[in-house]
């Protein structure tokens, strides 16, 4: 450590720049608050923006193809009630099935549980084997109890539910004003930026939102594909609940990488549990269904999407699951690739190009630029190089260029 002359005194620190960091510090606590306090409504916003995402290149589609690049508001509205007609008929054609699954296990239960209880049938006889049934006979009490404990929250649960559906609501809303006003947003910000700046910054929200979308559509789509072979192969192996569990293995298809494994065992097991030969039937399928998710449909549904390395997956799925639960893991690879995206435009823009200003030497003069030059960029004005430096060779196929003409980016 140096010291200050003797006889010498420091100044004080300015009272402004005390100021200035105290204001800084509040500022900081303040906006983390507000983050924290609105959590919910930035969730919303999130799913709102890749709603729009997915959907801002169909509307720009009729936008141009039925309107003739005009009325972008009917041609909005136009692909929103085709996508909620859409989404209430797949909701239709699994509601069905599900409101007549739900009947049959209300009116099964019972016995259902009257045959666990006294060890009869695939669950009884399970429950037997395993020593299950024992223990619940031993723990009536606490099993009653936590069962009350679950009923009377009532109000929570109506509580959840009508967030749910403000949920929905919202998000709708949001994703329609966004693809709405998107092109208008997005014109006012980049016109804030220097015109090469603004083509950069389209170029890659272009092939951001290309990726996003891509993802969202194709994994919708493998996830209906898995629902629907899943009912058919419970179906014909006469395993009840078929549509119930189809259901489930559909949504669960949508989680990246372990979604259809934690599907398949529901499945699978429900298999067994009807008989040997149906688990064996469904375990075969899933096996079979795997392999051919992994190496056809996925290849050929995101052929257009960003290849996400698998690692990459894995640590964005955890970190999303962190952040977010099950809405994390379903956005943590749209994301990730979204920061590929992002990373690899830099990369390629930082490397191997040439400076907007180069500089060289000790006297750091800005060299002339090719546009510049009079002897058409193969040579560069002279200047000495950096003390110590070494001196860039010619690129390959080019005369040697001295100086500023061999910078690079950083």
């Amino acid at each position: 450590m140096t010291s200050l002359p003797q006889g010498r005194v420091q100044p004080p620190v300015p009272t402004r720049t005390i100021l200035a960091t105290i204001g800084l510090l509040l500022a900081t606590a303040l906006l983390l608050y507000i983050l924290l306090e609105t959590r919910q409504i930035l969730t919303w916003c999130v799913v709102g923006a890749f709603f729009a995402i997915a959907l801002a290149p169909v509307v720009g589609w009729v936008e141009r193809k039925v309107f003739r690049g005009k009325r972008r508001s009917l041609a909005t509205l136009l692909v929103f009630l085709v996508a909620f007609l859409l989404l209430a008929a797949l909701i239709t054609a699994f509601a069905v099935p599900l409101a007549q699954e739900g009947s049959k296990v209300a009116d099964q239960l019972p016995g259902l549980v009257d045959d666990a209880r006294n060890g009869r049938g695939p669950i009884g006889d399970l429950l037997e084997r395993t020593n299950a049934l024992q223990w619940v006979q031993d723990n009536q009490d606490k099993i009653s109890n936590f069962a009350s404990g679950l009923t009377t929250p009532a109000a929570g649960v109506l509580g959840g539910i009508a967030t749910g559906v403000t949920g929905v609501v919202t998000v709708l809303v949001l994703a329609y004003l966004m693809v709405l006003e998107g092109p208008k947003i997005v014109d006012g910000t980049l016109n804030l930026f220097t015109p090469p700046t603004g083509k950069r910054i389209r170029r890659v929200a272009t092939d951001c939102a290309k990726s996003v979308t891509g993802y969202l559509s194709g994994n919708l789509l493998i996830s209906f594909v898995c629902a629907v072979l899943t009912y058919a192969v419970l179906k014909i192996s006469g395993v009840p609940f078929a549509g119930l569990i189809a259901l489930f293995v559909g949504i669960a298809d949508l989680i990246p990488l372990v979604g259809a494994t934690i599907g398949g065992i529901v499945a699978v097991l429900a298999g067994f549990l009807h008989s040997v030969p149906a688990g064996i039937a469904v375990l075969v399928f899933f096996v079979i269904y795997q392999q051919l998710e992994n190496h056809l449909l996925q290849p050929l549904v995101f052929a257009r999407t960003v290849k996400v390395n698998p690692l990459t997956v894995i640590i964005a799925i955890l970190v999303g699951v962190e952040l977010l639960g099950v809405l994390g893991a379903l956005l943590a690879i749209p994301v990730a690739s979204i920061i590929q995206v992002i990373a690899r435009d830099v990369w390629d823009h930082r490397h191997g190009e040439l400076k907007d200003e180069p500089t060289v030497g000790e006297d750091q003069r800005p060299a002339l630029a090719p546009h510049d030059r009079t002897d058409g960029g193969l040579t560069a004005p002279a200047a000495p190089p950096a003390a110590g430096g070494p001196v860039a060779g010619p690129p390959s196929g080019a005369a040697p260029v001295a100086g500023a003409g061999s910078a690079r980016r950083r």
